[in-house]
């Protein structure tokens, strides 16, 4: 669900000192104890937010329901020859979307936070080969992105977690956040880095492709984390995973050297 969660519009200036990278006033810095309630109020609205964008703009996205939605109405209709009802199949349709929608996202930050958001400290700042960056904003936390090694396929960094305070985007945070995960992946020579996305959102996608990052890959009917695979949920909650990569050009030998 990563990087699903950027608005993005934004005309930028990038300069590197040391392990700060500046993006006009955004300074991107590594993640400190002190950060963690706005990392935590950060990444639950950017999580939350995914809710209407899966359940609403995600709707035109899944030919096949809204096929199925409309055999239901027609149903509806057939059954009760009653028009008020027949309307009302719609809207309960996008609510239940909705509903399942919020659920599986609940479901999914409860994964989180037992996982790595639970123990930022020890699942990045203290693992080797993966870190965890906040952007700052006139003095204010106001982004975060993690990078970690991708298991089973050397060579590879992959770039979740990242999620802009809603009052602060089109600033170029999106941006500098992405910048330093490419940063990091070049002083370690790593040679490629890859993010996943079920994001609906225009501007999403328009981030990453400004990045440099290629959409290699779609999956249909992607099994989220949180997701119980009831029969409701699989009746009004689907999303496509959208794979991106950038593969990275390396001006050293040495790979994976300290930051």
């Amino acid at each position: 669900m990563v990087g699903y969660l950027i608005h993005y519009i934004c005309i930028f200036h990038t300069k590197c000192k040391g392990v700060v990278l500046q993006t006009d006033r955004v300074v991107v810095r590594k993640f400190e104890s002190a950060d963690y309630p706005d990392v935590e109020r950060i990444f639950i609205d950017g999580l939350m937010e995914m809710v209407p964008d899966t359940a609403f703009r995600g709707l035109k996205h899944h030919p096949e329901s809204l096929l199925l939605y409309a055999a239901m109405t027609i149903v509806c209709f057939i059954a009760t020859k009653s028009f008020l009802l027949t309307c009302l199949v719609p809207l309960a349709v996008l609510c239940a979307r909705c509903y399942y929608s919020r659920r599986v996202a609940l479901g999914y930050l409860e994964r989180a936070k037992l996982t790595d958001m639970g123990d930022i400290e020890g699942h990045y700042m203290k693992t080797p080969d993966s870190c965890l960056w906040v952007a700052v904003l006139e003095g204010s936390v106001v982004g975060l992105v993690a990078a970690c090694a991708l298991r089973g396929e050397a060579g590879t960094v992959e770039l979740h977690r990242m999620s802009v305070d809603r009052r602060c985007r089109q600033r170029g945070v999106g941006v500098a956040l992405g910048r330093k995960v490419l940063q990091y992946a070049a002083d370690r020579g790593y040679l490629s880095v890859v993010l996943g996305t079920t994001a609906y959102s225009p501007a999403a996608h328009q981030l990453y492709q400004t990045l440099g990052f290629r959409c290699v890959g779609v999956t249909k009917g992607y099994a989220t984390p949180g997701v119980s695979w009831s029969v409701p949920e699989q009746l009004f909650y689907r999303v496509s995973h959208h794979h991106y990569r950038k593969d990275m050009t390396v001006h050293n030998t040495n790979t994976h050297s300290q930051q």
